[in-house]
């Protein structure tokens, strides 16, 4: 039988309970269930279609699968098929039955009904509305006679195409032709000039073209560039359509038991090198009348071969332009994302998710600003998302920025164990996994790559690590913020390109002191602010210590963010000078004072550590891992502490056993002793009284400490807490129908819930 006492006492007046007899029974609210309730957090697993899932019930087996082996609520689901799209009726019929059955193991799909699952559609609809991209190549015209010049198209491709055709070329178009002159490794401005109408088009195929100059501009140093634009299969960025044509395949699936829906790593065609040599530019007819609206009347195709090639006397101009150029991608990437929130929330209801992550080559590198610009942070979504080996300090800081308590990262690897050293490490850095199969494999759609993740005890570990979920109400406490210039790192032609700060983040992370990363168009946008006790602060994070790194062409108006923040409680540290504006032009910044300039990263890091250790910052478990593939940012161990900014402590160990290690806890938490005995899972709140406010734990034998003692044999996985309108509640994990008539001291409302079934091995 259970023997528990629950009692409520004064602090440092609490006694160890004895065998208490169970007395009447507590009756749980409905039956026993593996899915958490909907007002909590979900599991998330993810689930990939290839063709076997349109054959007649083909959905089924995957059910059938998570339905009695996870815990999942939420299926973040999508096509991985030849020759379909989600706007074709027997697609729309087949995922309608799959979501009616899902409901029966009360699991909802959450499907991706981006635009590039469409891309034949849109095609058809808009055949002049599709992404180019501008190849400028040149040759040299030092012969008498003509000159041909043929520019070849790339075929790029991602996961969208997987199983399907690429973002193959569709068509080529010649958009300039200009003649130009180098000297010392530099164009003479004055020689470029437009001889398009001079030239000839000898063959446009879809994915070449050939161009002929004549010999009337040749002499030595002479050269042509030549700009071609292929159209690609997929929705140019800036069509005027995209926006009305997404929502058209929203408002399709209205009538659907979808749980709302995902666009995932959105973008142009990914560049997995981010194009070294700066000479391809992702383009359209549309974009160029955004660039001129914004520049005052600026050439786009003029501006790429500034981009692309340094002109004497004019690197202001190329700076202002490139500056211009990234921002234009990244905001208005934002601007789809954020219409796309809207409309999943109007067509599905307020309550819909909006998945997944933003993040595709997860790093925040050269491919991502090719990619997106790197709109990670003001990608709109409901719970801060993802994937792969993602930074943490990216992670903490998209919590912080929509809300959350959590993090959820789309992991995969091609080995469970990954997967076991990832879930104990997503959650002591603030986070949780979304189950993505085993990947890569040699059968990357098959069923047994996710079977493989229900075996043994991973679900089991999953099951205990969510109890966190009913009592996390704030994110993982980043004392630090690093703030990057966003222009200053995607500028190729300035002096701090491709690097936003990661380096120092990591290494305040491997000292235990998390820092979240974040770009300074923040405070343009309101959302990294000096609030109102005068601390800087993102979301519900307040910072003692603030970094500003490579703060070159960012607007001078951000100054009057860093001259508030210097009045206030923020220690303020800056690496880099701030010697251009936005468009390039020389400014001087007016140092606010206070703001402590350090010569590099390591001089950063060391005043930074000293500085919180001497305020009494603790320190967190440091972050000594690597995870997967990148071997470059630090995760946290297996074992391990964290806390929350409420003041939450949690103990972590997982690094001997699946399911948990023994705890033995003798600590203080907000000045309050705590003394327990647990597996795998510990968190504790405590009010500014010194009374329990939450606990969660797994496997817990004993608990003592803010006026709450336990004795629990045999051992149970629990979770109570009290709410913002001073109401208790109380969860418990796989126990018997009932238990003790002892728990009503803390409260008679009580939850059951049930762990999965493992998949029997073969």
């Amino acid at each position: 039988m259970w023997v528990l006492a629950c009692l409520v006492m004064p602090p440092n007046q609490v006694r160890a309970a004895g065998p208490v007899s169970p007395g009447p029974a507590v009756q749980f609210h409905g039956d026993p269930s593996t899915r958490l309730p909907p007002d909590v957090l979900p599991s998330l697993g993810c689930w990939f279609w290839s063709e076997t899932e349109f054959q007649p019930d083909g959905y089924r087996p995957f059910l059938d699968l998570v339905g009695r082996h996870s815990a999942f609520n939420l299926l973040t689901t999508s096509l991985r098929v030849p020759q379909r799209e989600v706007t074709e009726s027997a697609v729309h019929e087949q995922i309608g039955k799959a979501a009616a059955y899902a409901r029966q193991y009360a699991m909802k799909l959450v499907m991706d009904l981006d635009v590039r699952l469409a891309r034949q559609a849109f095609h058809r609809a808009y055949p002049d509305e599709l992404q180019e991209m501008l190849r400028l190549r040149e040759i040299p015209l030092e012969s008498n006679d003509e000159v041909v010049l043929t520019i070849s198209a790339d075929v790029p491709g991602d996961h969208y195409t997987f199983a399907t055709t690429p973002y193959v070329p569709v068509s080529s178009r010649l958009v300039r032709v200009y003649l130009c002159r180098e000297t010392e490794g530099q164009i003479d401005p004055e020689s470029v000039r437009d001889i398009t109408a001079r030239c000839r088009v000898i063959d446009a195929a879809t994915n070449a073209l050939s161009v002929a100059i004549p010999p009337d501009f040749a002499g030595r140093g002479q050269q042509a560039v030549v700009a071609a634009a292929f159209a690609h299969l997929t929705p140019d960025v800036f069509a005027p359509h995209l926006m009305a044509f997404q929502r058209r395949i929203l408002s399709q699936y209205a009538n659907l038991p979808l749980a709302g829906a995902c666009k995932d790593e959105w973008g142009f065609p990914p560049s997995f090198d981010g194009c070294p040599a700066k000479n391809d530019f992702w383009f359209s007819r549309d974009y160029a009348v955004a660039y001129a609206r914004r520049t005052g009347g600026r050439d786009l195709t003029r501006d790429c071969l500034l981009m692309w090639r340094a002109e004497r006397g004019r690197d202001q101009e190329r700076q202002a332009a490139i500056n211009h150029y990234q921002q234009l991608a990244w905001q208005r990437n934002a601007a789809l994302e954020d219409d796309f929130h809207r409309a999943v929330k109007e067509t599905f209801g307020p309550a819909a998710l909006v998945a997944t992550h933003p993040t595709w080559w997860p790093n925040p590198d050269l491919r991502e600003f090719k990619k997106n610009g790197l709109h990670w942070w003001a990608a709109t979504r409901d719970l801060a998302q993802t994937d792969e080996v993602t930074p943490f300090a990216v992670r903490t800081a998209l919590t912080k920025k929509w809300g959350g308590p959590l993090w959820f990262n789309m992991f995969y690897a091609s080995t469970v164990p990954d997967y076991e050293q990832a879930l104990w490490s997503h959650a002591l850095g603030g986070g949780r996994i979304n189950f993505h199969p085993l990947y890569p494999t040699p059968d990357a759609l098959g069923l047994r790559n996710t079977t493989a993740l229900l075996r043994g005890d991973l679900m089991q570990a999953d099951a205990r690590l969510r109890l966190l979920h009913f009592i996390a109400r704030t994110p993982l406490d980043s004392p630090v913020a690093v703030i990057f210039g966003h222009a200053a790192a995607m500028n190729w032609a300035g002096p701090h390109y491709n690097d936003v700060g990661l380096s120092l983040a990591n290494e305040l992370w491997r000292h235990g002191y998390p820092a979240d990363l974040i770009p300074a168009d923040e405070i343009q946008a309101g959302a990294l602010r000096v609030d109102e006790a005068e601390w800087v602060r993102y979301g519900t994070q307040r910072y003692s210590a603030a970094v500003l790194y490579h703060p070159e062409f960012e607007p001078a108006h951000n100054l009057m963010f860093l001259t508030d923040a210097a009045r206030g409680h923020t220690a303020l540290w800056r690496v880099g000078e701030w010697t251009r504006d936005f468009e390039a032009r020389p400014f001087i910044a007016q140092w606010p004072a206070g703001i402590k300039a350090t010569a590099d990263v390591p001089a950063a890091v060391s005043q930074i550590v000293s500085h919180l250790q001497t305020i009494g910052v603790q320190a967190q478990t440091p972050a000594t891992e690597t995870i997967g593939w990148d071997t470059s940012s630090p995760a946290p161990p297996r074992t391990g502490t964290c806390r929350l900014i409420d003041g939450s402590r949690i103990w972590l160990a997982g690094s001997r056993q699946l399911a948990g290690d023994p705890l033995a806890i003798n600590e203080v938490v907000a000045g309050v002793p705590i003394v327990a005995e647990a597996k795998g899972v510990l968190a504790v709140r405590v009010n500014a009284q010194g009374h329990l406010e939450a606990l969660a734990a797994g496997g817990l034998r004993r608990f003592e400490g803010g006026g709450v003692a336990l004795q629990l044999d045999p051992p149970l996985d629990l979770a109570f807490w009290i709410d913002a309108q001073r109401r208790r509640h109380g969860v418990v994990q796989e126990t018997t129908d009932t238990i003790p008539e002892s728990l009503r001291a803390w409260t008679p409302h009580w939850l059951r819930l049930a762990l999965p079934a493992p998949v029997a091995s073969d």
